[in-house]
């Protein structure tokens, strides 16, 4: 352990921080669990001397900055926003792609907690050519309208040219370490997808992506998410809730059907959740269905970003 910023200390903790622990890339170890109790409806397990490390730079990654960069793109300026470890260490990166609205307040901390794992996470305003910069829709019915408007008006192949300016932004950056993934809910989860048609994605985490089995999204003949499975290089991570009115169950099977045949490297799990169960406001959100969705993203990041 020489060279390393060891720190040992005895803390209590729920089960959930104990497993969102266990993810980080700069656990050292944890001793053998001193008791177990079951309280309330939490599981507290009682630790000591736990040490906590980043090689890279010599600090713990607990803390995020956040910070704006405004890229040029053939269709306009891209606002994007960072957020990746405090310090000068070089991370993994991840493109995090939103729902209809935008980058809301819980699209912002989901994008943070994959960021305090040691990522550089960016979120790109996935609409930007419609909206003025800096929009974000409410969770309402106007929000949505214009949401869903926005998608049916914007042509696939431009999430393209988006992804490629992000990734030429990232490889400039001195944060960069070589690698990137993408990941998104919604909607998000489909332009994750489509970003995982660009060489330099390794893995890709989509939640409930939507209408990868319908013509919703403008596309034009062989542009179709869907018919570019053949440009998909990296590994997939799909995950669903099979209470989603927007991904039924025979989309759904379209979809796996669609993969197999492709011969994809891929993982698929489907949970008894609604659809936006990581959206962590409202009465859909599943904070325990949501951890694990946590932790199987940061698995496939673990294995797939740190080569």
């Amino acid at each position: 352990m020489s060279g390393r910023n060891d720190i040992e200390t005895d803390f209590k903790t729920t089960f959930y921080e104990i497993n969102m622990l266990l993810s980080k890339p700069y656990i050292d170890y944890l001793s053998t669990p001193l008791h177990i109790s079951q309280k309330s409806t939490y599981l507290v397990v009682q630790y000591r001397k736990f040490s906590l490390f980043e090689t890279q730079s010599g600090k713990l990654i607990m803390n995020i900055q956040s910070h704006i960069a405004d890229l040029d793109t053939p269709t306009g300026v891209m606002r994007t926003y960072i957020h990746r470890p405090v310090g000068d260490g070089k991370y993994p990166t991840i493109l995090f792609y939103s729902e209809i609205f935008q980058q809301t307040g819980p699209i912002e901390r989901a994008a943070k907690i994959m960021a305090s794992h040691g990522y550089a996470v960016l979120v790109p305003e996935v609409f930007h050519e419609l909206n003025p910069i800096g929009t974000v829709l409410g969770y309402d019915d106007a929000g949505r309208d214009k949401g869903n408007a926005d998608k049916s008006a914007k042509d696939v192949q431009g999430y393209d040219t988006d992804n490629a300016a992000m990734i030429a932004y990232t490889k400039k950056q001195a944060w960069y370490n070589g690698n990137i993934g993408a990941m998104g809910f919604c909607i998000g989860g489909h332009l994750a997808f489509r970003a995982a048609l660009q060489p330099e994605i390794k893995g890709t985490a989509c939640f409930y992506a939507t209408d990868l089995h319908t013509q919703v999204i403008p596309n034009k003949p062989g542009q179709h998410s869907m018919e570019r499975l053949q440009d998909i290089s990296g590994e997939l991570l799909m995950i669903w809730g099979k209470q989603d009115p927007h991904i039924p169950a025979p989309g759904r099977a379209e979809v796996y059907k669609k993969l197999s045949e492709a011969n994809m490297v891929f993982t698929w799990h489907e949970f008894n959740a609604q659809h936006a169960f990581m959206r962590d406001e409202g009465e859909r959100y599943d904070p325990q269905t949501a951890m694990i969705g946590y932790q199987l993203a940061l698995n496939l990041f673990s294995r797939t970003l740190h080569q």
